[in-house]
């Protein structure tokens, strides 16, 4: 199974990631994480998007808060799926994150995900590598069906409150 790259604008949007980690750990899902910046380190960051495919990824989740550049710096430098999870910040409480990431150019696309919305950002990734991995299919097709049905036991207990 391919992996998924976790790429982080700074160590301060660690626990914005916290959430994908779990989705990726109750799937089975291969993960790595690094700490590489749009602006800080653009050199590293493209180098480890032109590299990713043969370093077995699949997709790449791109962490940034404020100038969240850090998804399009990765999807120019590599074909792969590139999911941007924009984090708060305390300019604008995220808003200025997804607005820089929103705009990308015509030919260089990045899936963005809700701000700190982790677990989101985690469940494409299943959902890119399931199309080509039956077993991961079954685990996400297992997975609805079990929100599903907390849902719906949820309404049984929602309406018992109500006396219906």
């Amino acid at each position: 199974m391919l992996k998924v790259a976790i790429v982080l604008g700074s160590k301060s949007d660690f626990d914005k990631v916290r959430p994908a980690i779990e989705i990726f750990d109750k799937f089975g899902v291969q993960y790595e994480a690094r700490i590489l910046s749009a602006h800080r380190t653009p050199e590293e960051a493209g180098e480890f998007a032109r590299s990713a495919r043969n370093n077995g990824f699949g997709a790449i989740i791109a962490v940034a808060g404020k100038a969240a550049h850090l998804g399009g710096v990765l999807a120019a430098a590599t074909t792969l799926p590139v999911v941007a999870l924009p984090v708060s910040t305390s300019f604008l409480d995220g808003l200025d994150s997804v607005l820089s990431i929103l705009p990308m150019p015509s030919g260089v696309p990045v899936a963005v995900m809700g701000v700190n919305a982790g677990a989101n950002a985690a469940l494409f990734c299943v959902r890119l590598l399931a199309a080509s991995d039956a077993k991961l299919t079954e685990k996400y097709e297992k997975y609805v069906d079990e929100m599903r049905r907390k849902t719906l036991a949820d309404d049984k207990e929602l309406q018992k409150l109500l006396g219906k």
